[in-house]
């Protein structure tokens, strides 16, 4: 099982000086990324966003800049907001960066957990779903044929023209992200697409039946079962002890919750819902590293995922502490987590 981290790139929306405060962002986002690649481990994502408090709204720029200064580490977008995007431009982007990273580029698409981006751009939010899937097709039939003739509803037709530069990798990774709609579940698994599930809240063992969705859905479409990989994305925090985790993690992550939770309507978050989430079977995935590494095999048990994503840089994170957690999840949490995979695997 690969495992890896996923950000936003979260700064601070109320900062004077914006571009300053997003330049220091990057910096400490490349120097984070250049760490997970030397403590081993296996991917890290970027999400898109066209907000105040995230700086990344464009993926492939800063995985370009990670392509440059790391040597293993697969580098993925998580997600693009493919909907109010051209696909053209998202496979080009995303093929340069296999290129600047000698094949170690891969795309998460979604339709996004926001919606800045479709006013933004000039889409209407009420075509949500067509967006998406009709992009969707036009994007996998660019990675799969160089000259494309395409025709849709919400796009100009392409008759007959190649797309440029084609990636280093055979087949350029394309993963469908959601949060959990079966729909798009279903779709994915039809579609024989990688599929990555966001979990954060509720117990994670519900999140089961979406997988068993999956596969059945593919399994009726005919699809190969060796192609049908599978992610959580969650969020959690790896330090020295279980209570230092607990303490570091909490505010950053509850002045997030909050935050999106007063836009959605949501009820605001305490500690005591913080503390029930870090439970044995809660969506934070939190602790000193034996515990953290526990829980994530016990996860596996339930998924049999082949990918586990983890959020730690979420809101006012110092970068430190940050930095600390990701070296303790690849010199202690993953040799465990794959000591653990491998002895079952055997058995």
């Amino acid at each position: 099982m690969e495992l890896g981290l996923h950000t936003f790139g979260d700064v601070d929306a109320a900062a004077p000086d914006k571009g300053a405060e997003g330049a220091r962002r990057i910096k400490d986002l490349l120097e984070e990324i250049a760490l997970a690649d030397q403590v081993g481990l296996d991917v890290f994502g970027l999400g898109e966003h066209h907000r105040p408090d995230y700086v990344i709204s464009s993926p492939s720029t800063v995985l370009a800049a990670a392509a440059a200064i790391t040597k293993n580490i697969r580098l993925t977008s998580a997600v693009s907001v493919l909907s109010s995007d051209d696909p053209v431009r998202v496979f080009q982007q995303f093929s340069t960066v296999d290129l600047i990273s000698n094949g170690r580029a891969e795309i998460m698409a979604g339709r996004g957990s926001f919606i800045e981006s479709y006013p933004l751009f000039g889409y209407d939010l009420g075509d949500y779903d067509e967006l998406f899937t009709e992009k969707l097709d036009l994007l996998l039939a660019i990675r799969d044929e160089e000259v494309v003739t395409w025709q849709g509803e919400k796009r100009a037709p392409i008759n007959g023209r190649g797309v440029y530069p084609r990636p280093l990798q055979k087949e350029l990774p394309i993963w469908i992200a959601v949060g959990g709609t079966p729909q798009s579940v279903a779709r994915a698994g039809a579609m024989g697409l990688p599929l990555a599930v966001a979990i954060i809240g509720g117990e994670y063992p519900r999140f089961a039946p979406f997988f068993n969705l999956y596969r059945e859905a593919a399994r009726r479409a005919g699809q190969d079962p060796a192609k049908l990989k599978t992610s959580i994305n969650v969020h959690g925090f790896i330090a020295d002890t279980t209570q230092a985790a607990a303490d570091q993690f909490y505010g950053p992550q509850a002045e997030v919750m909050n935050r999106i939770g007063r836009e959605r309507g949501w009820g605001p978050t305490n500690r005591a819902h913080f503390d029930e989430a870090r439970s044995k079977l809660g969506n934070l995935f939190l602790g000193e590293p034996e515990l953290v590494a526990e829980k994530i095999v016990a996860a596996h048990q339930v998924f049999g995922m082949d990918r586990f994503l983890l959020q730690m840089a979420i809101g006012p994170m110092p970068h430190a502490q940050v930095m600390r957690g990701i070296e303790l999840y690849g010199t202690k949490v993953a040799p465990l987590v794959r000591k653990e995979l491998g002895s079952a695997e055997k058995n």
